[in-house]
């Protein structure tokens, strides 16, 4: 949970402001899986901080959603083209992809569970980049 807060204050995600009346407020919660290997043996534990954006309105708190995905004809056209091409292709895994997208809307989220600021209890926090299960996420 340490190293998700960590990478959300490396990359800029959120800032603390004070609560007003007029905020629609979205909620947080944590989210745990078990990484395993082949063998199937628990490799590593996994925490994911998620808004709870099935709370958030079409026209109200967003405007479109997005959901970015790769045709198999486009993927199959890049193989060939880098095979014909004599290009070496290299797949990476982004451990932190939604929190590099800007995003236009006003959010809010609470703080997280279980680690609340102690100076300001009350405070919410207004995003800057996305997160993990709001609606403007994917885009």
């Amino acid at each position: 949970m340490h190293e998700e807060l960590n990478q959300f204050a490396r990359n800029e995600v959120w800032f603390l402001v004070p609560r007003t009346d007029e905020m629609n407020i979205i909620g947080s919660k944590w989210v745990f899986k078990n990484k395993l290997d082949e063998d199937g043996v628990v490799t590593w534990n996994k925490a994911r901080l998620v808004a709870k954006g099935y709370n958030q309105e079409e026209g109200i708190d967003y405007g479109e959603t997005f959901a970015p995905v790769a045709r198999l004809e486009d993927v199959r056209l890049l193989l060939s083209f880098a095979c014909m091409s004599g290009l070496k292709l290299f797949q990476i895994d982004v451990k932190s992809n939604f929190l590099n997208g800007y995003i236009n809307e006003e959010v809010y989220v609470d703080q997280p569970p279980g680690f609340e600021d102690h100076k300001h209890p009350n405070h919410v926090f207004k995003l800057k980049k996305s997160l993990y299960g709001l609606k403007q996420a994917p885009r």
